[in-house]
């Protein structure tokens, strides 16, 4: 599809308590397939973060992201877009980079990280250019529609990292603080979060969300929600190790597919 204008569609509280000094960065391009009119299935969110390296040539980083973004038209793949990082608000986090994509089960993501496609397009064009990556996958607590995201609109991964001691019931209660946040912040149109289910790759964030806002000035206007803000911040500080925050824009065009 063409992107025309943007169509309705997190910040968790989490992002805006440990936001770091903004460091903007320039847009990307976007490679998505629309989504179906129903949706019947657990949509699985699988999120990459790279850091490449600092002096790469930007030859070889448009390679790696549009070696990524053809990935796009294997078939297990729903949605997927790979560009810059727009912002980071977390001080822990140098990562320069992304990819999110979307898959109707776990099966399917596995299906994806084991085509030859995209091994080779990793072992070729991310590997050599990259200082450090981590991926964070779940299955979303709703299925968000539409699949494919609009154009220009703004987009925030948070990943927490919980203390040692945290037990079960507590993690759940921090999920249902998530989930509660789009009724308590206005200009969310997508939320979804959920427990990793690959513990290798996610340097211990164990609980991550992704919130979907029509545009920048929209994601930005909850920072002035103070109030609320602290609210959630006195519910689960005491609970988090380490939390990652990347902000990312979905550009003015995207390509076309066929779902």
């Amino acid at each position: 599809m063409l992107c025309v204008k943007p169509r309705p569609l997190f910040s968790p509280p989490f992002s805006v308590i440990f936001s770091s000094p903004k460091h903007p960065k320039r847009p990307f391009t976007l490679s998505t397939k629309s989504s179906k009119t129903s949706i019947t299935m657990s949509i699985v969110e699988h999120v990459v973060l790279f850091k490449v390296k600092d002096d790469t040539d930007q030859a070889k980083v448009n390679m790696m992201l549009n070696g990524l973004n053809g990935l796009v038209s294997l078939d297990p793949v729903v949605h997927l877009t790979a560009g810059p990082v727009f912002r980071t608000r977390s001080p822990v986090s140098n990562f320069t980079h992304m990819l999110h994509s979307r898959y109707k089960s776990k099966e399917d993501l596995n299906s994806y990280s084991a085509h030859p496609d995209h091994l080779r397009v990793v072992k070729e064009n991310v590997l050599p250019i990259c200082d450090d990556i981590m991926a964070v996958d779940w299955v979303a607590d709703n299925d968000p529609l539409p699949l494919s995201l609009p154009c220009n609109s703004a987009i925030k991964v948070t990943f927490l990292k919980l203390k040692e001691n945290v037990n079960d019931e507590v993690q759940g209660e921090i999920l249902g603080v998530i989930k509660g946040i789009k009724d308590g912040v206005s200009g969310i149109q997508q939320i979804t979060c959920g427990e990793n289910f690959s513990p290798a790759r996610a340097k211990g964030f164990s609980i991550a969300s992704v919130a979907v806002f029509n545009g920048v000035s929209e994601m930005e206007e909850i920072e002035g929600n103070e109030e609320y803000v602290n609210l959630q911040k006195q519910k689960v500080r005491d609970y988090l190790d380490g939390v990652i925050v990347v902000d990312y824009v979905v550009p003015s065009s995207s390509s076309s597919s066929n779902l």
